[in-house]
């Protein structure tokens, strides 16, 4: 699987990760593979990734892992990679059993080791561990794709494990860089880089998309209405709460399906408080099909309440 692909910031390409299906007895068993104390040395075993990584540094929320073509003086990472996973665990919560989350960088060299994956505590692929696999050409600074890039990663771990889940029942809708847009905003906020941030929320107001329909802008016209009026982080997690304890599972703990756009508005309806129809159709359109496919939602996941934007002021 190839990776070696040209990345803009924010909208990065992803080779999402499946996720792996085990029973309660080997998620049971995940904690003795899997240990928080990582060794200073970790030998790639995924796609063409076979590179020795060395551990630059490690404490209570990542442990940084360059290859053999990175500086040893870039040093930013450990503390900005640290903040970020700390603040993501507590908007969002735990990410399985070991509280780190494992930075690798590459420093890409021609069409080496460049973009970047994820990979969930769920995955054996990456020994059962939260993972950020990420190349680009020169790390010395925390701006742009730099510090866009890795934090884009950590948002596809929030979407596919978030509260216990396995999957992203969303992606079918939002696909790779739609919540990763404002994903990236809050965390940049909360971590103090507002000038990032400050970046991020320009870069958005003249971000077109072609789905669902031509001329989406899911950043200014969904998202951002939503966050700013509703919690802001908080109005992100209770979305993933709201279907971990909503939205059909297995018994493995795997979402069972993807969400229709009717129930996509429902369930950030639930997480808002309010309706959220008419933000839907500035967004998004209102055709016949969402109107049915929110109507059944309704009738589908009755515990989610909430009022009407009018009502609701």
């Amino acid at each position: 699987m190839n990776k070696n692909k040209t990345i803009n910031y924010l909208l990065v390409p992803i080779f999402f990760l499946g996720l792996v299906s085990r029973s309660n007895a080997q998620l049971k068993d995940q904690s003795n593979k899997t240990s928080s104390t990582p060794g200073s040395v970790w030998k790639e075993h995924w796609f063409e990734h076979q590179e020795e990584l060395k551990l630059v540094e490690s404490n209570a929320n990542v442990a940084v892992f360059y290859d053999k073509n990175m500086p040893a003086d870039v040093k930013w990472p450990v503390a900005v990679m640290a903040d970020c996973w700390a603040y993501v665990k507590r908007n969002y919560g735990d990410f399985g059993p070991d509280p780190k989350l494992y930075v690798i960088l590459h420093r890409a060299i021609g069409k080496d080791y460049g973009g970047g994956h994820p990979s969930p505590f769920f995955d054996a692929s990456h020994d059962y561990r939260n993972v950020i696999d990420c190349g680009l050409g020169q790390w010395n600074n925390p701006i742009g794709e730099q510090i866009g890039m890795p934090i884009h990663e950590m948002g596809h771990i929030v979407t596919s494990a978030s509260h216990g889940t396995k999957g992203s029942p969303s992606d079918v809708l939002w696909g790779d860089s739609k919540f990763m847009e404002i994903f990236n905003y809050d965390v940049l906020k909360n971590i103090g880089m507002t000038e990032e941030a400050n970046r991020v929320f320009t870069q958005m107001q003249t971000q077109y998309d072609d789905f669902p329909r031509s001329g989406t802008q899911w950043f200014k016209n969904w998202f951002f209405p939503i966050y700013s009026k509703y919690g802001e982080g908080k109005v992100l997690n209770r979305y993933f709460e709201l279907l971990a304890l909503n939205f059909p599972k297995s018994k493995n703990g795997r979402f069972k399906r993807d969400l229709n756009f009717g129930e996509f508005i429902h369930f950030w309806s639930g997480a808002a408080g309010v309706n959220l129809q008419d933000v839907a159709k500035k967004a998004f359109g209102w055709p016949m099909e969402y109107d049915l496919q929110f109507k059944q939602a309704q009738k589908d996941f009755p515990k989610l309440p909430y009022k009407t934007e009018s009502s609701s002021r």
